[in-house]
Formats: C-alpha cells, structure tokens, sequence
C-alpha cells in the first residue's frame, strides 16, 4: 500500500492545482522498471514530510491528458507544484538524497 494518493485526469486540478501545500507528483507506469525502484523512496518522503508537502501519484497509461499537458517523455518523472505552478521536475530513478533536496528548495 503505498503513501502516495492516486490521482487522475479529473482530481489533478484539484488535487495538485488547487493544493495550499507543495505537492510532489509521481508521474508513473505499472510496466515501468524504474518506476518501480523509486516508489519505496516516494513512500518513504510523503511519510517523512507528511504535513508538509503533499505525494500524489499519476498513472500516465490511465491519465494521458495530464501527462502530455506537462511534456511527460519518460517516466519516472517526478514534479514539484507550488501555488498551481511546477516549480521543479526531476526526471528518472534518483536517489533519496536527491530528491529530498529538491523538495526542500520549495518547502517554507
């Protein structure tokens, strides 16, 4: 069970648009490898700054809309949303430092 909410095509506006906090997506697939490696690290983040930032999870085979709205070419990729704007995207399996530190840029 992961920490991370689903969302979709139809909640993303306000999920993630529309959120008073950060949100960091994960722009995901079921057959994606790599997808794969960073979930437990995805899990590990929105348990970690619960409160802080909101970890949301969009499945690009299910969401295209979403997905090609943001350019999304290969996944993982994962995006930071400030105020209904992404602020920052951090595209392929990195590891936990790096990704943290992201956040933490937009984080206030």
């Amino acid at each position: 069970m992961s920490n991370a909410a689903p969302v979709t095509d139809a909640s993303f506006e306000a999920d993630v648009l529309k959120s008073d906090v950060p949100v960091l997506v994960d722009f995901w697939a079921p057959w994606c490898g790599p997808c794969r490696m960073v979930a437990p690290i995805i899990d590990e983040i929105a348990v970690e700054l619960d409160g802080k930032i909101k970890v949301v999870k969009l499945n690009t085979d299910e969401n295209p809309n979403v997905a090609s709205q943001f350019g999304i070419r290969s996944i993982p990729t994962l995006m930071v949303f400030k105020d209904g704007q992404r602020v920052d995207t951090v595209v392929g399996a990195v590891p936990k430092t790096t990704l943290a530190n992201t956040i933490d840029k937009h984080l206030n």
